[in-house]
């Protein structure tokens, strides 16, 4: 039986009615980072070496990986709370710290045995130069903590988010979605990896371009990629597969129909954190009643306004809702 392909209106976010998004319950679990920034000046090249030398004016810190999903969901107006490992140092200070700043219930689990993740981008001139990552698997103890507590923390929250950057926080998460699933709850999951099958079973899960092919292998057609995603749905249990294709808009795949939706046209400044925005927006909307197609379109208009924004960002709910 073929599945009837829609394609929405670029202005279908505007006919989207304003949920009440004070009332949705979500839980963040995954892999929690700290993004460091340090601004500066370049106007020599070192002698050293043939490399520009830059001269830190500012420095900023903000929240990364599925700690980005978290605040882009509280910006939006949803209670949020994240689950995750930090290490007992002073990055995870300021993790709990930045969390605090945004009104995020902060379950961090701190692990004396590693260091907190840490992505430090140093850019001049507006242009990001290096970027220096410091991770390290969290410890089996703290994992079978993790777990515990995520059963706990079940009752308490409606929609669940599992943020996987494949920094380890997630080993379990084939159990976590299955409990969740028992429990009643919408699953979402932003997949990393070679296997998508411990997340079999989720109510959605959003991967892009790249994550996809890693799995199902290249398409030369839109048919054939539907075909492809189709059957990937299909084979894990999902309700919904989200495909998200950068300048070529998103499309979502379900038993019933595909749906497409164009990028939201905008100057692109900086990609990095926008699959956290589009995840956190349709966890949102979903968790407010919204229909699909409805919380597609508002996933695809927030995307394509944090993308114009520098480093991990958020998008606010007048900036998403304008009067």
């Amino acid at each position: 039986m073929s599945i009837a392909s829609r394609l929405l209106s670029a202005d279908a976010h505007t006919s989207v009615p304003t949920p009440d998004l004070a009332r949705v319950r979500i839980l963040v679990v995954g892999d929690v980072m700290l993004d460091r920034y340090w601004f500066g000046d370049v106007s020599r090249i070192s002698p050293e070496a043939p490399v520009p030398v830059v001269r830190i004016e500012k420095r900023e810190a903000r929240l990364g990986g599925a700690a980005n999903v978290a605040r882009n969901a509280a910006a939006l107006g949803a209670h949020c709370g994240l689950l995750g490992v930090v290490g007992a140092d002073e990055a995870g200070d300021e993790v709990n710290r930045l969390l605090s700043e945004s009104s995020i219930a902060s379950y961090l689990k701190r692990d004396e045995a590693i260091s907190t993740i840490i992505k430090l981008r140093v850019i001049g001139r507006q242009q990001q130069m290096v970027r220096i990552d410091f991770e390290e698997p969290p410890s089996e103890t703290t994992l079978r903590d993790k777990l515990a507590q995520f059963n706990a923390l079940l009752p308490d929250y409606d929609v669940i988010i599992f943020s996987d950057y494949n920094k380890g926080s997630l080993v379990n998460v084939a159990q976590m979605v299955q409990a969740a699933r028992a429990a009643g709850k919408t699953v979402m999951v932003d997949p990393k990896g070679d296997d998508f099958s411990p997340y079999a079973g989720a109510t959605i899960i959003t991967p892009n371009k790249s994550e996809l092919k890693r799995i199902v292998g290249s398409w030369k057609t839109e048919e054939q990629l539907a075909e492809k995603a189709q059957s990937l749905r299909e084979e894990l249990g999902l309700q919904a597969l989200l495909l998200t294709r950068s300048e070529e808009g998103m499309s979502l795949f379900t038993a019933d129909e595909v749906l497409h939706v164009h990028a939201d046209a905008r100057e692109v400044f900086d990609v990095s954190g926008a699959g956290d925005t589009v995840i956190a927006t349709m966890a949102c909307m979903l968790g407010a009643g919204a229909p699909m197609a409805d919380a597609l379109a508002m996933a695809n208009r927030a995307g394509g306004i944090v993308v114009g924004k520098l480093g991990t960002a958020t998008v606010t709910r007048d900036e998403l809702f304008p009067a």
